[in-house]
This record gives structure tokens, sequence and C-alpha cells, in this order.
């Protein structure tokens, strides 16, 4: 049979068509090879104005690709492998891990701020969902309800959006990006977590004990009737080689990890939160150690960890802003602390040491450090036999009512921040302040970030 003319014309539109497809497809993929390609090179871009540049491109990128409105997508999986390799490499580098928690937070944040997630009930009613409707369909949309919920408490309160950008009404490859951007940033997190606590670990079990020339020399040094203050102790101690160098190494690492956290402009928030369970493992292992030694527990012992503490204390004083209430975190070691080196301890009650000194240790922590006590100063007594009776029938009475008797703690490893925690975060993210990378900035598929968000998004011009 021969062609006629409109069975040509229809095979031409067809090819034509075939091949603007296979055209926008090539180009498609460059545009994302090109993105992940500076995925790569991330380490090379920095920050533009205190803020994370690899973040605010690959936001712009995939909002003006409307890459989150798409059904299928392979190109989230992409990035994030890119992301992970780079982590992967990098476990033990803390410059590296808070230049991509820094990446990570703000392209979490930004997605947060920009994904719907409250259509519910509304959305499933728009979408028709019914038994004509595909399983994936309806896993998004209850993908999208159980974010909602999760992210607003159950509340019809809308997430702040991003100036100049339109909220966007997702699908299920975005959600699942954001899922694996919440993980990443908790994994990015526990590297940084772990790091510090293999840094600190060798040095915390000496920070308990004093060393021998220390203590023989400040004890020689009160002579008779004297009084020795935390500062004479720490005189030849903490301002010389011996007391301080374990304590001044711990503060030497925190103060590092401090200024990397800086240099990559990684969220007040989010450093509070660390340096918050940093200081709570400090404490944890601390107090344990000085229960379990009981060597430790003498008067000069605490004196010595008494001038440390007051080291981290000016520490966290000085970077307080940083910090926030991490302070707080060391109170079983502190209240320990004083009791050891409290004066005329026969002379105190029960109800003085339990809810005046010492209100947050336990009768079963009280009691032992109360019975492993020792003066290797002056020979004090420890507190008198009727407040250890009390304690002793007290513990007995908790037995009956407590499964659990022990007087060490636990060390919580859990991640202390939430999904809300990153969408509420005061990151102020200036889109159309971030400079572009010169790369970037000469290739013609890019040059919607150099126009304002508010217009390449809106088609305003």
């Amino acid at each position: 049979a021969t062609s006629t003319p409109g069975d040509l014309e229809i095979r031409r539109r067809v090819e034509a068509e075939q091949k603007a497809k296979s055209l926008a497809a090539q180009k498609t993929r460059a545009e994302h090879e090109t993105l992940l390609a500076t995925v790569e090179r991330a380490s090379e871009i920095g920050f533009s104005g205190g803020q994370p540049v690899l973040a605010c491109v690959a936001f712009r990128s995939l909002l003006h690709w409307k890459s989150f409105e798409l059904e299928r997508t392979g190109l989230f999986d992409q990035i994030m492998g890119k992301m992970s390799g780079a982590v992967e490499l990098n476990t033990d580098n803390n410059a590296q891990l808070t230049y991509w928690l820094s990446n990570t937070f703000a392209l979490l944040h930004l997605l947060q701020r920009t994904l719907k997630t409250s259509g519910g009930a509304a959305t499933r009613r728009r979408a028709g969902l019914g038994s004509g409707v595909g399983i994936f369909e309806r896993f998004n949309s209850r993908l999208r309800a159980a974010s909602a919920v999760a992210e607003t408490g159950g509340k019809d309160e809308a997430v702040p959006g991003i100036p100049g950008v339109r909220q966007v009404d997702a699908k299920y490859p975005a959600f699942l990006f954001k899922q694996q951007l919440t993980a990443f940033v908790e994994k990015i997190y526990g590297f940084l977590r772990d790091n510090m606590k293999k840094e600190i670990t060798p040095q915390l079990g000496s920070c308990i004990q004093a060393p021998r020339a220390a203590r023989g020399g400040a004890a020689a040094r009160r002579g008779a009737g004297g009084t020795q203050t935390a500062t004479s102790t720490a005189e030849g101690g903490a301002h010389g080689p011996q007391l301080g160098t374990h304590w001044r190494a711990i503060l030497d690492c925190l103060d590092a990890l401090l200024v990397t956290f800086r240099a990559n402009h990684v969220p007040v928030f989010l450093v509070r939160k660390f340096f918050t369970q940093i200081f709570c493992f400090i404490n944890v292992q601390l107090f344990n150690a000085l229960l379990l030694r009981r060597e430790c527990c003498s008067f000069s012992n605490g004196e010595y960890i008494k001038t440390g503490l007051a080291e981290l204390e000016v520490w966290l004083i000085e970077s307080k802003e940083w910090t926030g209430t991490a302070w707080e975190e060391l109170r079983y070691i502190r209240q320990a602390v004083q009791l050891l080196v409290i004066h005329q301890k026969p002379k105190k009650t029960l109800n003085e040491i339990t809810l005046e000194l010492c209100p947050v240790l336990s009768i079963q922590q009280l009691y032992r450090i109360s019975t492993m006590y020792w003066d290797d100063k002056y020979g004090t007594e420890t507190v008198s036999q009727e407040v250890l009776h009390a304690m002793k029938e007290l513990m007995m009475k908790d037995q009956n009512t407590n499964m659990s008797n022990s007087f060490l703690l636990d060390d919580d490893s859990s991640i202390h921040f939430t999904i809300d925690d990153i969408s509420g975060a005061p990151t102020a993210i200036d889109l159309d302040a971030v400079q572009v990378p010169p790369h970037l900035a000469k290739d013609p598929a890019f040059e919607f970030l150099l126009r304002s968000v508010s217009v390449s998004e809106n088609g305003t011009a």
C-alpha cells in the first residue's frame, strides 16, 4: 500500500515529537549530571554570606525543574548517593562532617517549608481516592496526611514558607527524599557525637583523680589550721602541667569542634543540642567512674574535680551563645563533688543533704558516696551514723517499690532534635543572596540561578 500525503505528514509529526522528546530528555540528563557533579565537588563551593551554597543551588534547581511534583524520578536517590558517599569517606573528619551537616540541614529546612504536607482529607477528596485509584497514589496521599499530622501535632497550623518561593503540592518521591535527608542529618550528627566521645573518653578517667604530687603538695601547703580553697589547690596544678593536663585536653577538644561548627555555619540551635548531649555524656562518665572507684571518693580528689568543673564552667560562659544550658547537664557530678568537699559532714542532717546540698542525687547514690568517702588531707569524717542509718532504711523501702536499685547513670545516645525543631529553627536563608558557583553561572541551563527566586519560579518576568 502506498502512503498518502496525510500519512507522511503524520509520520513526520510523530518523528518530530519523538526527536523533541529525545532532545528534552538529553537536556534534562545533562542538567542533572551537572548538578550531581556539583554535589561531588561540594567541598570546593563552601558558603556565601554564611549560607551553604550547595543546599541553596540544589533546592533552586529541584524547584525550577519541578522535581518535587514528579510521580517518579531517580534524581533524589542519585543526590543522596553522592552526599552519602562523601560523608562515608570522611566519618572521622569533623570539618567535612560539619560542612555536610550544615548543607543537609539547610536543604531539609527548605524542603520542610516548601513541600505542602497539610493536604489530609482535602487532598484525598481532590484526588477522588476510591476503587479506581492506584495503590501508589493512595500511599502518596497517606504519606502526605501522616506528615501533616506528625509535623503539626494534629493541628491545622501552616508551616511558614520561604520568601519568594511557592509552596509545592509534592509527590511521594519528594517526601521520601525529605525522610532520607532527615535520617542523613541524624547520621552525620551521630558521627560527630561519636568522634567527640572517642576524643574525650581517654581523658575522663584521669579527671576524677588528682596526681599524687598535687595531692601531697596541697596538703603540705595547707599547714596547721589553715583553710584550703579550690583556687589554691589548683596552683601548680590546674595552671601547671600536671593538674590541668586532662581537663585542658577536654577543653581543647570542645573548643576545636566549636570553631569547626562556627566555620561551617552549623545552626546555633543544632550546636546547642550537640553540646548539651556531650556534657550529658561527660556527666555520666565522671559520675559513674567516681561511684565505682572508692579511691576517688576523697576530699582532695573532690577538690581536683571541682577545679576542673570550674574550668568547664568558664568555657561554657564564654561560649554561652553556642552552648546554651549545657552546664545543667553536669548537675550530678557537681553535686557529688559538693558532698565530697563540704566541711563538717557529720553535722549535716539528711534533709540538708537531700533537699539543699544534693537534691538530684538518689538515696542509693548518696549512701554510696557517703560510705566510700575518705579524707586523705585533713582526716575529716563522713556523714553521721544517724544519717547513714536513715539512708539505709529509705533504700530498704525503695526496694519494695522500685525494681531498679542501680546507683549508676545511663548514657542517652538518642538524637535530641525532631523534624519540628528543624522546621521551626530560626534559620533565615536568603536564596537571592547566595553567590552562584562560577561553573554554574556560565552554564546557560542554570541561568535561572542568576535571577531572583520569585521571578525565576513564579514567571513574573
